[in-house]
């Protein structure tokens, strides 16, 4: 019975304190015990401002680099090779002479087709002369009109030897030119798989030597047909803008991690997809004065199409996802408060996203101090930087020892969450 009494006497002060709480508490006012949020200390933030600004759109490809122009040397006649008169390795010129055959087969049937064109004009000489000989005594009727059709058959027949005999001559001319075998195109010329003394047969499979052009050279590049659809889906709408030429320019990373430095252009691209990978090809030109780039180098190339006009680098470090998957972060209201916004954010670049909407030209970011705030927390912003690597970095002044204010100091280095 007295433990009843007990836990009723309880119940009915605790009642009481309810009641009289409820009563001194008015809405709109603050709790007993907590201060006021106008009267809290503001958080100390790192912020940056944030400025629109034209951001390049690069697309980042895998790449192989060829030839320019590339020419097997192919023997066009039989013979031994008598001479190799190239360094290999070395440098040619379109015309210089790379090999010589031996020639005297070639020779002696060139004088053959020389004297036999000799032989055939000499004919040719005399079936004129017959020819005007028996026009003349016809036109008398000396003799028969059959003895001047068959004085012009054999002119005709010798005015045919003639051009036989040229055709064989020339014939004989271009076997005998083909036995100095002579560079097709300029470039660099390769290791000779024959020596002198080897025997070679006309167009045979496996070339002599070969040139490749290495200065300029092509660097073949692959992209997916669905990245191709989201670019000109956005040159459409006008939230990107082409390069002043038209044309995307490319720069390369190397196998070593180094920058090729030289700018090259596309130059074309391939109108087929491929149907197992869904990607197409596209061709860039470079030029290779130093002899860098050589065929069959794998690179990296960065395809920079246009720029994305009006657009904001909001650090990676300050975005966050909603419940609803959208991109938010924390920015400096104009009374000094944390307040939260949705961003329309893109692509990255760097440590960056791209933003075009959500953001205006002067806005200051949060970037530091997340964890001490939310939604409506008052705020002390301080300028900060942040390096290529998403660090933020301030100067703080340190004061000097002994002294009553602060002064001198030194940065104190990175100041990161």
């Amino acid at each position: 019975m007295n433990r009843r009494r007990w836990i009723s006497g309880i119940l009915v002060l605790l009642a009481t304190a309810a009641v009289l709480a409820f009563i001194l508490y008015r809405p709109g006012e603050t709790p007993p015990g907590t201060a006021p949020a106008e009267d809290q200390a503001p958080v100390e933030v790192g912020v940056v401002t944030l400025e629109s600004r034209a951001v390049p759109f690069t697309s980042e490809l895998p790449g192989r680099v060829l030839a320019s122009a590339t020419a097997g040397i192919r023997p066009q006649v039989n013979g031994i090779v008598r001479e190799q008169l190239f360094q290999e390795g070395s440098e040619v010129a379109a015309g210089d002479v790379l090999y010589r055959l031996e020639s005297d087969t070639f020779q002696a049937a060139h004088d053959l087709a020389a004297a036999t064109l000799k032989g055939a004009e000499a004919a040719l000489a005399g079936a004129q002369a017959r020819f005007d000989r028996t026009r003349r005594l016809a036109e008398t009727n000396t003799v028969s009109s059959q003895a001047l059709d068959d004085a012009r058959v054999d002119l005709l027949q010798a005015e045919a030897n003639v051009a036989s005999a040229t055709a064989a001559l020339t014939s004989a001319q271009i076997d005998l030119d083909n036995t100095t075998i002579r560079a097709p195109i300029p470039g660099r010329i390769g290791i000779s798989a024959v020596s002198v003394g080897s025997l070679v047969t006309a167009n045979q499979s496996e070339a002599l030597a070969t040139i490749r052009q290495i200065n300029p050279v092509n660097v073949d590049l692959m992209d997916s047909s669905a990245n191709l659809l989201r670019l000109r889906a956005q040159i459409r709408a006008g939230t990107l803008g082409r390069n002043s030429d038209g044309r995307p320019s490319v720069r390369l990373i190397l196998e070593d991690g180094s920058e090729y430095d030289e700018t090259g252009s596309v130059s074309l691209a391939e109108i087929t997809v491929s149907e197992t990978t869904g990607s197409f090809a596209l061709r860039a030109h470079f030029a290779n004065p130093r002899r860098i780039l050589r065929p069959g180098m794998f690179v990296r190339a960065t395809v920079h199409v246009g720029s994305t006009p009006n657009a904001f680098l909001v650090p990676q470090r300050a975005v966050t996802r909603n419940a609803a998957g959208e991109a938010t972060a924390f920015f400096v209201s104009d009374d000094g408060r944390a307040e939260t916004r949705v961003l329309s954010v893109g692509r990255s670049v760097g440590n960056d996203w791209v933003a075009t909407r959500g953001v205006a030209d002067g806005d200051r970011l949060i970037v530091d101090g997340l964890q001490k705030i939310s939604d409506g927390t008052p705020v002390a912003p301080v300028e900060v930087e942040i390096d290529s690597n998403g660090v933020v970095r301030q100067d703080i002044v340190l004061p000097l020892a002994g002294s009553e204010e602060g002064g001198g100091g030194a940065p104190a280095g990175p100041a990161d969450d």
